[in-house]
This record gives C-alpha cells, sequence and structure tokens, in this order.
C-alpha cells in the first residue's frame, strides 16, 4: 500500500512506529528549579555525536492539561540538565509506570519505588543501579514541525557504567536484559548478536 501521511493511513492503527523499530529508549531524569525530581521514558533516542559525546531525544505530546510542555521539557528549560539511563527487563514495569500523566508535583521515583543516586557533574538524580547512565547539559531545545514536537540535544558530562555490565574493557550490552520500543504497544528483548567488518577494515 501507498499512503500520503496528510491524507491518512486508513489502518485501524498508525504504521509510523512500526516501521521506525527497533528504537532504544531514554528515561530521562530531571530536576525543575525547584528541586522536584521527574523521570519518565522517551523511545525518539539516539545518540547525536561522539567527538564531543552528544545525544538527543524528542518530546512529541504536551500535557493533558492543555500546557505546552512536558515535564521533563519545562524542568529542562529551567535546570539546563538532564540524565538519560538505559532501561534494561527487570525495571520494565517500573518504568511503564513512570509514564503514567501524573502532575508536576509527583516524584516518578518514588511512585514508582526506583532508588535514585546523584549525579556527580549536575544537579540531577538517576536511577540507582541503571546498566548505563548519561548525564547531559542541554545544548539546545529545537521546534520542529508541530505544535509539540520538541528534540533536545544535550552533551554529555559524565558516564556511569555499571560493574557487572563490564567485561575485557568493554561495556557489553550482552550482561543485561536491555529492552527496546517497537510499534503500537509493543516491546521487545534485545536478539542474537553478531559482528560486521566495514569494507577495508
Amino acid at each position: 500500500m501507498f499512503y500520503r501521511p496528510e491524507d491518512g493511513h486508513g489502518l485501524p492503527h498508525n504504521p509510523f512506529n512500526a516501521i521506525i523499530a527497533p528504537r532504544p529508549i531514554a528515561w530521562v531524569a530531571s530536576r525543575g528549579a525547584n528541586g522536584q525530581d521527574n523521570l519518565a521514558p522517551f523511545s525518539f533516542f539516539n545518540g547525536a555525536a561522539y567527538s564531543p559525546p552528544q545525544v538527543m531525544f524528542s518530546t512529541t505530546a504536551g500535557k493533558a492539561d492543555g500546557s505546552s510542555d512536558k515535564d521533563t521539557l519545562a524542568n529542562i528549560r529551567e535546570t539546563g540538565v538532564f540524565c538519560i539511563n538505559i532501561v534494561e527487563f527487570p525495571m520494565l514495569e517500573k518504568m511503564n509506570e513512570t509514564s503514567g500523566p501524573w502532575g508536576r508535583d509527583v516524584d516518578e521515583f518514588e511512585k514508582a519505588g526506583i532508588d535514585k543516586a546523584d549525579c556527580a557533574t549536575i544537579a540531577c538524580a538517576r536511577v540507582a543501579g541503571a546498566p548505563a547512565s548519561l548525564e547531559c547539559k542541554m545544548t539546545q531545545i529545537v521546534q520542529i514541525e508541530g505544535k509539540a514536537n520538541r528534540v533536545v540535544f544535550g552533551q554529555v558530562t559524565g558516564v556511569h557504567l555499571r560493574d557487572d555490565c563490564m567485561r575485557d574493557g568493554m561495556f557489553d550490552i550482552t550482561r543485561f536484559d536491555a529492552i527496546c520500543r517497537l510499534g503500537y504497544r509493543d516491546y521487545a528483548h534485545l536478539g542474537q548478536l553478531f559482528s560486521l567488518r566495514r569494507p577495508g577494515e
């Protein structure tokens, strides 16, 4: 089939997210200027550059109360920092709990029963025991087409790697059960890994 997004797809559910899959999940911790902690997952997330290391994630909806910024975005605007935590399967239900439409006065760490730890380079909490956490200083927030669509870019200022995820001096993704976001309500575990050399290597 072929469709133009502006005309609609005519299907029971939008296939767009299912096409761009699998996607890593950014479990973003932020803190408001008033010290209130927040934790929420975003599935439009990736690395953006190696040197200096930079990441990006997109927030694509406003709040249910009609305000334009989700709590995460509002906090990052106020403080200029955030921490991206990597999600493993044992934390799936807790991660899902933090995606709820909770008020800005709710600390999702506490609501979902998640232990928090202090970041080392920024004034923000992180998920204690996450396989990896990336402390970030926001570099820019870019408005893209669509009222509530914004892309947050950050430079990584600190990296936490869980000791049991290290092997032979490398961060080994097979040491934890990584999950990824698919389309609709679907998620997946990491499947079989294989290596591939580029031409000339």
